[in-house]
């Protein structure tokens, strides 16, 4: 319950001084109060563009539950050793969640400008800065992932499950780092439903069964489930380049 009050307080307390933050006007943007007035034309936009981006997360984050659901099947031990590798893998992704978010902005100030070139620039860049920053933590993770892990568990048993999950994860990470923001750049473009698609084949059509099947069927355990989820993310890096070259978002109309 701690751990819930204060999630409440920090998010609270950061949604507090983003609007002290805008309505004082000391950085490029202020709001004020003749600024909150109703235009349907921009709201009707932000609901057709954020209808399929909240599909879109929801398909991904969810597809986490059904992995614990997997997890579960082989004990207490091995759902607390996925935990805790999984909120480290999670931690070390958010700049990467960063590096996306600013690869999107960059297509869709370019594309406004009407330089599509440029965009494609900005998000082979990005994904290049990713690629290298998930790829020296993967090293991290797989050299130190035992004392990493040893730092939040003194259970041996729940231990082994979570340098299992971190280093088999982590072999995948180059991967998901390009993959983040190619599919966060289709977003970016106002092409909202080619990384939902995306999103739904990756996460429930491949990685649910194929985390199934390698746990129970081919007899991996728990870590049958951690290679479905590197398996899955190398397949949507790859997949997500394939559409990105392509070039079809250049011509998105948001």
């Amino acid at each position: 319950m701690g751990a819930a009050v204060a999630t409440n307080i920090g998010r609270g307390t950061a949604v507090i001084y983003q609007l002290i933050s805008l309505t004082r006007g000391r950085g490029r943007v202020r709001i004020g109060l003749r600024d909150l007035k109703l235009d349907l034309e921009i709201m009707k936009t932000v609901l057709r563009l954020s209808g399929s981006g909240t599909v879109q997360i929801l398909i991904g984050t969810a597809s986490y539950v059904g992995l614990v659901r997997i997890i579960s099947v082989f004990g207490s031990a091995a759902l607390a050793g996925y935990t805790i590798g999984f909120r480290l893998i999670i931690f070390c992704l958010l700049p990467a969640f960063g590096i996306s978010n600013a690869a999107a902005t960059m297509v869709g100030q370019n594309l406004g400008a009407n330089k599509p070139d440029r965009a494609e620039r900005a998000v082979w860049t990005a994904v290049w800065y990713a690629t290298i920053f998930l790829g020296v933590v993967s090293v991290i993770f797989l050299a130190g992932a035992r004392p990493i892990t040893g730092l939040f568990t003194s259970d041996p048993e729940v231990q082994a499950f979570a340098v299992s999950c971190l280093r088999t994860v982590s072999l995948g990470f180059v991967f998901y780092g390009a993959g983040m923001v190619l599919t966060s750049s289709f977003n970016g473009a106002g092409d909202t439903w080619t990384p939902t698609m995306i999103n739904l084949f990756i996460f429930w059509v491949w990685e649910i069964p194929l985390a199934w099947w390698l746990a129970t069927g081919a007899g991996f355990g728990p870590r049958g489930v951690f290679i479905a989820m590197t398996v899955s993310y190398s397949t949507l890096a790859v997949v997500s380049a394939i559409l990105f070259r392509r070039g079809g978002w250049k011509s998105k109309k948001v």
